[in-house]
């Protein structure tokens, strides 16, 4: 029993690629995993560790006043608005969450869709979703998503429409990468013997591709998820610092208080300005490292050449089980 509770664990996602990592690898991931979870965790804990409201002006002894030093009733000081830092900084995380998981949630279901239906049918279809993944493509990133939070918002707007919003404007960005990428393999795998048997068989159309083909389509779309979290952490912020963010009475958002210290930093005004910058550096930092390690890990000719030195033959055969099953899995 115990030995099948351990093989059940050692399959979990996380845990397999640490058992798998070595060396720097292995350093770089938990790095990642250290900083994603303290991500993650002053954004679900940020209601109850935050010291003050995200909105918050006054206390039981009067109004917190305007760029006041870190002390022990404010740790990193008041903003220029008469914010408590901390506060906002832990509820900056909070409202960067919630776009993250709205853009990619939308982001993956259209892309993943529109390239299983541009690559498996193909013609016309694909020729005209190709032509449009390819012009939105072509587009400045951070241009287009100002114009897209333009068009959604006109500018500012409260809490929820702010974070629907800003992630529409992150997801009309990530769309065509999801589609290039799910497109190509679909073209690859439709060509494979199970699905011509499939055919054969009198399997329906929507049947093959949601069932057979989807499935094995989709591997790398992980490693392609936390790249692109991290990168919607760095428009969301964008955005908030040119002004086409959330109110800062809706909700607390980074790139809007790090606007809003600009003029501090000159006046010799530092804590307006380092925690936010710095929780966005850490917040990107750590899911880029897990995406990153992530991606090498699925490579198996880098798992096998990280692994040759100082193994045994035995070890050896033993490192390539798992590309193996990757290569049966795509035959399911």
């Amino acid at each position: 029993m115990a030995v099948r509770s351990r093989r059940l664990v050692d399959r979990l996602p996380i845990v397999h690629q640490l058992r798998q990592s070595v060396g720097l690898q292995r350093g770089m991931l938990i790095v990642g995993l250290v900083l994603t979870a303290l991500f993650l965790l002053s954004a679900v804990l940020a209601p109850w560790i935050a010291p003050y409201g995200y909105n918050q002006l006054r206390g039981p002894d009067g109004n917190f006043g305007s760029q006041q030093p870190p002390s022990a009733a404010h740790w990193f000081g008041t903003t220029v608005g008469g914010y408590d830092v901390l506060s906002r900084v832990l509820w900056g995380a909070q409202t960067a969450l919630m776009v993250i998981l709205v853009a990619l949630a939308l982001s993956v279901f259209v892309g993943v869709l529109l390239g299983l239906v541009s690559g498996y049918l193909g013609g016309w279809v694909d020729r005209v979703l190709v032509v449009v993944a390819d012009a939105i493509y072509a587009f400045p990133t951070l241009l287009l998503a100002i114009v897209a939070a333009i068009a959604i918002s006109g500018g500012q707007s409260g809490l929820w429409p702010g974070v629907l919003a800003a992630a529409v404007s992150i997801t009309v960005v990530f769309i065509p990468q999801y589609f290039r990428v799910v497109r190509a393999e679909v073209v690859r795998v439709k060509s494979e013997a199970f699905v011509e048997s499939a055919k054969v068989i009198g399997a329906s159309t929507p049947r093959i591709m949601f069932r057979h083909v989807l499935r094995n389509a989709t591997r790398t779309l992980p490693l392609i998820v936390t790249l692109n979290a991290s990168e919607a952490i760095a428009t969301l912020a964008a955005l908030g610092f040119l002004g086409f963010g959330i109110e800062p009475t809706a909700a607390a958002e980074w790139g809007y208080d790090l606007n809003k210290s600009i003029s501090d930093v000159a006046a010799g005004i530092w804590w307006t300005s380092i925690p936010p910058g710095i929780a966005i550096v850490l917040a990107i930092l750590g899911i880029t490292l897990i995406g990153e390690s992530l991606n090498d890990l699925a490579d198996p000719r880098l798992r096998a050449r990280r692994r040759a030195k100082g193994q045994t033959p035995a070890d050896a055969v033993s490192a390539t089980r798992p590309a193996t099953r990757e290569f049966l899995g795509e035959v399911e």
